[in-house]
């Protein structure tokens, strides 16, 4: 049942947020019909009234999680291999950056600096008034490399993929991203940094298929 209605939800031409008060729109609707339908047994009137009451309370709890706690996305792409894979489907905690500071490694979801409209997925590098440059696929912040204990694609490391980028100084309230699998991943080295303001929040657990159920690492 979750497989078949999840990719429905993805495809609707507007948010899920909206979806849900779309729909709690629609049973509030219903529930003042039903109310007014003296035709229907008072009994049977009292017991719809009830579940749609149940239904409306916990349409608009859904709404305020997502919008203030956490919210589903959907990873379409290869660029976070093998860390996120495509298909999987993970809980973003919107509520991370309100109680600690970003900080490198971290996984989030932002929008695109080029096109807010589309969310984007990539891991923290470079922090505000680093300086980062990559020479051979190498990072390096303020000229020392970095080392990087997270999974890349490739068995040689980053350096099995040569990129070279920088050296470039980090602005304030911006970070400095990039995919796990450097060569396949559109971030950072071509839209440039991330504005604090576009990060909607930290990757939390992958939920979805059930064999890569677990903590985001």
């Amino acid at each position: 049942m979750t497989r078949d209605v999840l990719p429905v939800l993805e495809r609707l031409p507007f948010g899920i947020p909206t979806f849900i008060l779309l729909l709690a729109a629609g049973l509030l609707l219903l529930r003042t019909v039903v109310r007014r339908s003296y035709r229907l047994p008072p009994t049977v009137r009292l017991s719809i009234v009830e579940t749609l009451d149940a239904t409306i309370f916990a349409a608009l709890l859904s709404l305020v999680i997502i919008v203030f706690v956490v919210q589903a996305f959907f990873i379409p792409s290869g660029s976070m291999e093998p860390t996120l894979r495509v298909g999987d489907r993970i809980l973003v905690g919107k509520f991370a950056y309100r109680l600690w500071e970003v900080r490198r490694g971290d996984i989030i979801v932002f929008r695109y600096p080029l096109n807010p409209t589309k969310d984007f997925v990539k891991r923290v590098v470079g922090l505000p008034g680093e300086r980062i440059e990559m020479k051979d696929g190498l990072v390096r912040i303020n000229g020392r490399p970095l080392s990087e204990v997270y999974p890349t694609a490739l068995p040689g490391g980053d350096r099995a993929c040569a990129s070279t980028y920088g050296p470039e100084v980090v602005p304030p309230e911006h970070v400095f991203v990039l995919g796990d699998n450097r060569c396949n991943s559109e971030d950072s080295r071509f839209f440039g940094f991330v504005p604090m303001r576009n990060i909607v929040g930290r990757a939390l657990v992958v939920y979805w298929p059930p064999d890569r159920i677990g903590l985001v690492r």
